[in-house]
């Protein structure tokens, strides 16, 4: 197992049939403390120093002290999933399969399992399905949907449901149950790749059909009602995280900017990473803990 150097040097794209070409970004991690309308970052970390000039994306956090990220090396075919130990500076990869995996995370069942949409090439098909993996690599993994494909992203909101981003023209955001059997639920449509669970229990979500981009939430227990709005995106922004606050925290360049939905209509700026040589921010994830990995070029 081989170990990563801390340091202060400092998209995953989808097309209508599939991803685009993986783009060369960089995997990073900060302690992160709110302060009123501030936000500190401090204790800056470079994961990616050992594929500098390859693929580190799509971050979760399964512990405080252990990330999961979709890392292709260059050279390598497909992205494989590693495991990030911060608190023994080590790392692992999980899969090393000839299809490519993406979107790693814990399901909400908890246990030593996570899932990973999985990049399967059938012929001059490519299938997109949601995989469930064993932590401890006991065995190969199997589909959690076996006939339900073309998912790009997700979220896993209990242990039985997910929200579901489908790979369609125009995309589909979509509730459904695990496994076969159930019908998905359209929530909407032309929606980003980021969506998260509210306290509230309401889904948000990137409404990318008006412009500029907007934040919606919809209430899940009442799928009737229209969604709501929440705010504006800054100009080009999908990814967003929710802090414990219940502000959305975004990232634009090298600029990080929150916003207080009930308290204020603009997003403010907090952070300036320039300093440390980070641009175009995009995905981001929040520890329990408040740590923040961050995904930039």
């Amino acid at each position: 197992m081989r170990r990563f150097l801390t340091g202060f040097l400092f998209t995953f794209l989808v097309s209508a049939v599939g991803f685009a070409q993986i783009p060369k970004t960089q995997l990073y991690v900060f302690d992160l403390a709110l302060r009123d309308t501030a936000v500190a970052l401090t204790n800056p970390r470079y994961l990616s120093d050992f594929n500098a000039f390859g693929y580190n994306n799509q971050p979760y956090w399964s512990d405080e002290e252990t990330l999961l990220a979709s890392v292709q090396l260059p050279g390598e075919a497909q992205p494989d999933i590693y495991r990030f130990d911060l608190a023994n500076r080590t790392r692992q990869q999980l899969t090393d399969t000839d299809a490519g995996e993406y979107s790693p995370k814990v399901q909400v069942a908890g246990g030593n399992r996570f899932t990973a949409v999985r990049q399967e090439f059938v012929g001059a098909d490519t299938i997109l399905r949601l995989w469930d993996f064993p932590g401890d690599l006991a065995d190969n993994g199997r589909p959690v949907f076996s006939t339900q494909s073309d998912i790009g992203y997700y979220e896993w909101l209990n242990p039985s449901q997910l929200a579901l981003f489908l790979v369609e023209n125009p995309s589909r955001l979509v509730l459904s149950a695990a496994g076969d059997g159930a019908t998905p639920q359209t929530l909407a449509t032309e929606t980003g790749r980021t969506f998260a669970r509210m306290s509230n229990g309401n889904l948000v979500y990137v409404d990318k059909s008006t412009t500029p981009w907007r934040l919606m939430q919809k209430n899940l227990y009442r799928l009737d009602e229209p969604a709501e709005s929440v705010a504006e995106l800054p100009d080009g922004t999908e990814d967003f995280v929710l802090l414990r606050d219940g502000s959305f925290l975004t990232g634009q360049g090298s600029k990080l900017y929150r916003l207080f939905p009930n308290r204020e209509s603009r997003w403010q700026l907090v952070a300036d990473l320039n300093f440390y040589g980070l641009r175009d921010i995009t995905r981001m994830a929040l520890s329990n803990d408040g740590q923040l990995a961050i995904v930039a070029e």
